[in-house]
């Protein structure tokens, strides 16, 4: 039973920095792309960034690039989003998500469907 459990949302202020987490359970593929992705009601879920589960495929979408870092912590199955320098249109709820196999750019631009499990989700709101 396959468990993604996000924490960390929150408000803050533009410029301000936020770090999301999500608690990993029951993967059992021995290759495992996890993503971050995020969603604004009346929009389409959109990629953020990827990382495999062997520390490579690390991707980010353009308008996240240099402001937020993915890292993983393999002992503890917590995979992590460091968002710095927020701006108010990075306002959304954001997910973790995993898939079998290793991530790809496609991931990143439009890899909602290929994503079997989703945690439930964690606001973040930027003012």
């Amino acid at each position: 039973h396959v468990q993604l459990v996000e924490s960390g949302g929150g408000s803050v202020q533009a410029g301000g920095s936020l770090t999301l987490s999500c608690a990993v359970a029951g993967l059992s593929s021995s290759y495992n792309c996890m993503a971050w992705f995020r969603q604004v009601p009346g929009k389409e879920r959109e990629g953020v960034a990827t990382i495999d589960n062997n520390g490579g495929g690390i991707y980010y979408a353009d308008y996240v690039k240099d402001r937020f870092t993915i890292s993983q912590d393999l002992v503890n199955h917590v995979l992590y989003l460091q968002m710095d320098s927020l701006k108010p249109e990075d306002t959304a709820v954001y997910y973790c998500a995993s898939r079998g196999g290793i991530c790809s750019t496609s991931d990143v631009s439009g890899g909602v469907p290929s994503f079997a499990y989703w945690g439930q989700g964690t606001q973040v709101t930027v003012s």
